[in-house]
């Protein structure tokens, strides 16, 4: 195998040539270089669009078919799967086991690094046992160079089942696991050589948040730009419930507090009382047969 070769292999250790000498600029400039950086992450994203797409339909069809959508990764990978996940049922009123996360190592290694973990290839495959993983859920493999064993592991375990698969890299050289879909953001090399926490980091949270968000969005957990299936579970949450309910229903404060406490906490529901003279039955019995889309429940042209 020639230099040059493992040099593609190892795109995400590669050192940055504009950022060699970052060890004695001033802060300002430090700042800029990082930023700099950076935005190159938001073009490379641009161009995975098309990938992004095909995945988030993927999603779809796993949760149309009562499948979940489960994240894999280690380290810094994991935690972005793990938060993604995590603000999936405040956000969008799901349950915990729509989305999941899982991380090499376990819970101990979202807030602590744990030795060897990524390198265990059969505990990508258990870990995956150990939620009943099925055919009818989606895997994606979170991993900034593409080969962590932990999640080779998973993807391959779950391609034997037959499940959808997709893998979020950040490395367009070597030789990545076998997916339906590959999402892989050519951030080129990090700031810091090898803190893939950077712009690797950057790119896949920014993915993440789009696979997640706009398949919410197709299932109708949003109208119109609001979360009208958010859990209301503390007071800023409450008052942001609130708000929703005040301008998607288009009424004042006084009404949407009222509209909220006749619809016991659901959002979507208020509105459509606010935006009806439907009783609370009535209005539940509409917004029940159209599939709690709330643009459907009120009679609005798809836009599609």
């Amino acid at each position: 195998m020639t230099d040059s070769k493992i040099e593609k292999q190892a795109l995400t250790e590669a050192r940055n040539p504009r950022t060699m000498y970052i060890d004695r600029v001033s802060t300002r400039e430090a700042v800029k270089l990082f930023i700099n950086e950076d935005m190159a992450v938001f073009k490379a994203v641009e161009a995975c669009n098309e990938s992004i797409a095909q995945t988030v339909e993927l999603v779809l069809a796993a949760f149309r078919k009562g499948g979940r959508l489960i994240y894999t990764g280690a380290g810094t990978s994991g935690r972005l799967g793990v938060l993604d996940a995590s603000e999936c049922p405040p956000t969008f009123g799901v349950s915990p086991e729509m989305v999941m996360a899982l991380i090499a190592g376990g819970q101990k290694a979202v807030t602590n690094a744990v030795e060897g973990a990524e390198d265990n290839v059969d505990a990508g495959r258990q870990d995956l046992e150990s939620i009943k993983f099925s055919k009818n859920d989606i895997l994606i493999g979170i991993t900034a160079s593409g080969t962590t064993p932990y999640v080779t592991g998973a993807l391959d375990y779950a391609r034997s089942l037959g499940a959808a698969t997709a893998l979020l890299t950040c490395n367009p050289y070597g030789e990545l696991p076998q997916t339906d879909v590959l999402i892989n953001p050519a951030v080129g090399p990090e700031v810091i050589t090898g803190s893939t926490r950077l712009k690797s980091g950057t790119a896949c949270k920014m993915v993440l948040n789009m696979i997640s968000s706009i398949s919410m969005i197709r299932m109708g957990k949003v109208f119109e730009n609001l979360m009208v299936d958010l859990t209301a579970t503390n007071i800023k949450l409450r008052k942001r419930a609130i708000r929703i309910v005040m301008e998607g229903g288009r009424v004042p404060n006084y009404i949407a507090e009222a509209k909220l406490q006749d619809a016991d906490g659901d959002v979507k529901l208020a509105i459509l009382l606010a935006r009806s003279d439907l009783a609370v039955e009535q209005a539940r019995i509409k917004l029940d047969q159209a599939g709690r889309v709330l643009y459907k429940a009120l009679g609005e042209i798809d836009h599609e």
